[in-house]
C-alpha cells in the first residue's frame, strides 16, 4: 500500500503494508540508516526518531499511524537545541562504539526542546529507556547538562 510521510520536512511516498513498523519504512524503503534496530520491542532506543517533535521508537510504531506528521531522523535533526546537543557530545567525548547514539541523540533534544534546564531526575527519565552497551550515561548525562548550559547562555 501506498503511503505518503512527512520525513525530515520532505512528503516521501513509500511502499509498505499497513502496521509496519515505521523504523523499516524509515531503514529500508528511505535508506536512512542513521535510526537503528535495537531489540525491536521499544525497549532499548536506538530507534528513536521525532514524532511531531516528540521522541518515540520507531520499531513498534505502525507506519499508516505516521501519516499526516512530522517524523524526524537523526539525518534531518536541526536547529539550535540539536546544534547544542551535537556540540556536548563531541566535548564530552561521549560515543564509544556509537551503536546507541542517534536514539540518544534524539531523545536528547526531545527533552531539550520542552525543558531547558533539566534536573539530573529530568535526564534519568528522558534519557531512561535508551540503553548504551558500552556504559556511557555518566558522559551521557554530563553532554546534556552541558547542551542546557550552552541554552540558556
Amino acid at each position: 500500500m501506498k503511503f505518503t510521510l512527512n520525513i525530515n520536512g520532505s512528503p516521501r511516498e513509500v511502499d509498505a503494508e499497513p502496521g509496519t513498523p515505521l523504523l523499516w519504512v524509515i531503514r529500508d524503503e528511505l535508506e536512512l540508516t542513521g535510526t537503528k534496530f535495537g531489540c525491536g520491542v521499544a525497549a532499548c532506543g536506538a530507534c528513536t526518531v521525532h514524532y511531531n517533535g516528540t521522541p518515540i521508537r520507531s520499531c513498534s510504531f505502525p507506519v499508516d499511524a505516521a501519516v499526516g506528521n512530522q517524523i524526524t531522523t537523526i539525518e534531518g535533526l536541526e536547529g539550535k537545541v540539536a546544534e547544542a546537543v551535537q556540540a556536548a557530545w563531541r566535548e564530552r567525548d561521549v560515543v564509544q562504539c556509537g551503536y546507541c547514539q542517534s536514539g540518544q541523540i534524539m531523545s536528547a533534544v526531545g527533552l531539550l526542546s520542552t525543558n531547558t534546564s533539566p534536573s539530573d531526575s529530568d535526564i534519568d527519565n528522558a534519557m531512561g529507556g535508551n540503553a548504551c552497551r558500552c556504559a556511557t550515561y555518566v558522559r551521557i548525562r554530563d553532554a546534556v547538562k552541558l547542551a542546557a548550559g550552552k541554552l540558556e547562555a
